[in-house]
């Protein structure tokens, strides 16, 4: 008897350790998780109980929430819907929530831990529970002048403040309205979802931030700054000037732009190559310095870092293990290379700030209700990829890119631009990547800009980074220095 006693005893104590841990899971581990599934009704229908904090641009609600005569309480409306959307996201019915809507959640739905107190005494008082604003770093002339330009073309624009990395611009296209995901019609909501996911131009993605495209040309930054920084070349120094490169190992060989040599001369200095974009001359100064020099550039400009601004970023790859037919491709942003809008955007934002690379961010304040600052975002140096002769350098061959080289199409009357293109190859037959990044005025940057157009910009693979995204760039910049 006693035996079997302790059997059932054993028994249930394993049985009420079970329910222990499984609870403790469920409160502490998997809470966020359970309130997050969109399967979750009750929580469904409780967060429409709140009235959920705005999302502001200069004070102006981008998105907010108003009062409804249905079971919801709350409509979620984005008064410029499209304009804002990559950033904004949206909050639905049963479908979750993107971006900013994601990201600050906590906050925007009062239910962060520094809004505990105020949330409790709302509902012992009688109030409506409210949820803190989020302020971002946006500036609207600049994102407007942004969408403007970016127009019909498949891509992104991104414009960062050198000094501080807060962003003033953050476009992508195609976009869409989250007014139609914030109706209170599940059916309608789940239909739009599911037609903005089957579009082939992937709406929903924001381009800048979690779109992965070979940089091409724009990666000579990385390649010039650690062949003078890490390498100890100078911009004089000369390679042999050839039309065609055979790569090593390899039955495949490498082509300038234009197809002939990189201007006149038996040999050409880095300076001309990096001026005139030409790939050849760059794909050996890659392979002279090697690997290690333009790998370890690439990280400390952030390629391979995790970045939160806060909504998720994609993580921008410079490849490793690479033979020297590969290293070759890699130098000018080739090969197996990848980089998201914010990356390159940084390069010439690093470039600007004197070598200094600072986070990038897109939130600048959150109050709660009462506008007490609940938190208050402070720039911050991410790294500092460059020394001050470096940066300086960079910024002079920029310049001279813009000036008389394969950039001029960013040239403004009256100010100095830097900049630099890039036209990046996709697989046989598929329409080119087109770039440009560049920052103005180069004497005293207040912006630093990056623009990709993908799908070739509707040229397939006659269309070039000066033709297509430089211009746009151009407005950019011009949107800036009019304020």
């Amino acid at each position: 008897m006693t035996r079997e006693l302790k059997r059932v005893s054993i028994v249930v104590f394993l049985m009420f350790l079970t329910l222990f841990v499984s609870s403790t899971v469920i409160q502490f581990f998997q809470a966020d998780n359970l309130a997050s599934d969109p399967r979750n009704a009750r929580t469904l229908y409780a967060s429409y109980d709140v009235m959920r904090g705005p999302i502001l641009v200069a004070g102006q609600p981008v998105a907010e929430s108003v009062p409804t005569n249905d079971q919801f309480k709350y409509q979620r409306t984005y008064p410029q819907g499209p304009l804002y959307s990559a950033v904004t996201g949206y909050y639905t019915l049963g479908q979750g929530s993107s971006q900013i809507e994601q990201s600050m959640n906590d906050y925007l739905s009062g239910t962060s831990d520094s809004q505990f107190l105020d949330y409790l005494n709302r509902i012992i008082t009688g109030q409506n529970p409210q949820g803190a604003s989020v302020e971002l770093t946006l500036d609207p002339v600049v994102q407007q002048a942004a969408y403007d330009a970016l127009g019909s073309y498949r891509g992104a624009v991104v414009a960062i403040e050198p000094s501080t990395g807060r962003i003033l611009a953050m476009v992508s296209k195609p976009d869409y309205d989250p007014n139609t995901l914030a109706v209170h019609d599940t059916q309608q909501v789940i239909d739009t979802y599911n037609a903005l996911l089957a579009d082939p131009g992937d709406p929903l993605i924001n381009k800048s931030i979690n779109d992965l495209n070979p940089p091409g040309s724009t990666f000579k930054i990385v390649t010039t700054s650690a062949a003078v920084q890490n390498a100890g070349l100078t911009i004089d120094h000369a390679v042999p000037n050839l039309a065609r490169l055979p790569l090593p190992g390899s039955d495949n060989t490498v082509s300038n732009a234009g197809g002939g040599t990189c201007g006149g001369g038996s040999t050409v200095t880095i300076q001309t190559a990096f001026v005139l974009s030409c790939n050849i001359p760059m794909a050996e100064v890659g392979i002279e310095i090697g690997q290690n020099p333009i790998a370890d550039m690439a990280k400390s400009f952030g390629f391979g870092t995790e970045l939160h601004i806060p909504m998720q970023v994609s993580t921008s790859v410079y490849p490793s293990g690479l033979d020297d037919a590969q290293l070759a491709l890699s130098a000018f942003g080739q090969g197996s290379d990848v980089a998201t809008p914010l990356q390159i955007a940084m390069l010439s934002s690093a470039v600007a700030n004197g070598g200094k690379l600072m986070t990038p961010n897109l939130v600048d304040e959150i109050r709660a209700p009462d506008l007490s600052v609940l938190q208050s975002f402070q720039a911050k140096e991410l790294s500092t990829p460059l020394n001050s002769v470096t940066a300086s350098t960079l910024s002079q061959l920029m310049v001279e890119a813009v000036d008389s080289g394969a950039a001029t199409n960013a040239r403004i009357d009256g100010v100095s631009v830097a900049g630099k293109t890039g036209t990046a190859e996709n697989a046989t037959g598929a329409p080119y990547t087109l770039w440009f990044t560049g920052f103005a005025p180069a004497d005293n940057p207040r912006v630093a800009v990056a623009v990709v157009v993908e799908d070739g910009g509707g040229l397939g693979q006659s269309g070039s980074g000066n033709q297509v995204a430089a211009p746009i760039a151009k407005r950019v910049l011009e949107a800036v220095l009019s304020k």
